[in-house]
């Protein structure tokens, strides 16, 4: 495996040598960055949506007039973007440079979640962006459903893509790709800083004004990949005992999200409280096993 296939340096040195004025094609940066093709499509119409490419033939490049302007802030900004930045322990001007260099590069390896295919979608990904950026109502189709809502903010979480808006003064989170008939209105909307906060500040990916605190019994052979971050949205932990085991509360919106998780640690973990909740984990199980 080349040494430069790892997705932060690989981002970074393709933004350097745009920056540079080189003139690149998919198949080269493929064959450079030992990844495939549909990878460094990837990159350069979705992750670089916001670069002012410019493609002639199988060419891409950025003209004169936009040469020497990306600066190590805008790395950062990119860094920021795309969640890089919480890889690494700090993320200064300094640490960029030395990031860059190709000796250094060589010294990482970075997995991540895979990320679904939106390219057959990216006009109506930019569509929204643009709203969001200039507080245009939108106008979409959503589980067979019309609706006229307010976007706020993208989210990616785990490699998808979600569309976080009001609608009719209520959060509501739209998994981008089951998106259909998008019509961006005319008319534009105030921000609401209230629910921008709410939205920025919650945990979870999903809403809600009710929230039931859960506690979790963790069995001291899972409990350090809760104890080295945070498993579960508003996770926190309220005891470790002496055979390694841990109390762990936290808040849940939905039922059915927190038992996926749950279900994915058995049978290492169970539910304390609230006691129905277990139940119906077990009855689930039953069910499954019949």
């Amino acid at each position: 495996m080349n040494k430069h296939d790892k997705i932060a340096t690989r981002l970074s040195l393709i933004l350097t040598k745009l920056n540079n004025g080189e003139r690149l094609t998919v198949e080269a940066l493929a064959k450079e960055f030992n990844v495939t093709v549909r990878t460094i499509q990837r990159d350069l119409n979705e992750r670089f949506a916001d670069v002012p490419l410019k493609k002639e033939g199988k060419f891409y490049f950025l003209e004169a007039h936009n040469l020497g302007k990306l600066t190590l802030s805008d790395l950062n900004n990119f860094a920021f973007l795309s969640g890089i930045y919480k890889m690494f322990p700090s993320f200064s001007d300094e640490f960029v440079q030395h990031l860059l260099d190709k000796d250094v590069a060589s010294a990482y390896l970075i997995k991540t979640h895979n990320f679904e295919d939106i390219s057959h979608k990216i006009e109506a990904f930019k569509a929204i962006e643009k709203a969001i950026i200039n507080k245009n109502r939108l106008s979409l189709v959503y589980r067979k459903e019309k609706r006229n809502v307010e976007p706020y903010k993208f989210a990616n979480v785990k490699g998808i893509w979600y569309l976080i808006a009001l609608q009719d003064g209520v959060i509501k989170t739209f998994t981008f790709t089951k998106i259909s008939k998008l019509e961006v209105c005319s008319d534009v909307f105030t921000s609401d800083r209230e629910m921008l906060e709410k939205i920025e500040n919650e945990e979870s990916l999903w809403f809600s004004n009710s929230k039931t605190e859960v506690i979790l019994k963790v069995n001291s052979s899972i409990a350090q990949y809760f104890k080295r971050r945070k498993i579960i949205a508003y996770q926190k932990i309220l005891e470790e005992s002496d055979d390694g085991s841990l109390l762990v509360s936290t808040q849940m919106t939905f039922e059915e999200e927190l038992l996926q998780i749950v279900k994915y640690w058995l049978p290492n973990i169970c539910i304390v409280s609230p006691l129905f909740l277990q139940e119906k984990l077990e009855d689930s199980l039953r069910s499954y096993l019949n």
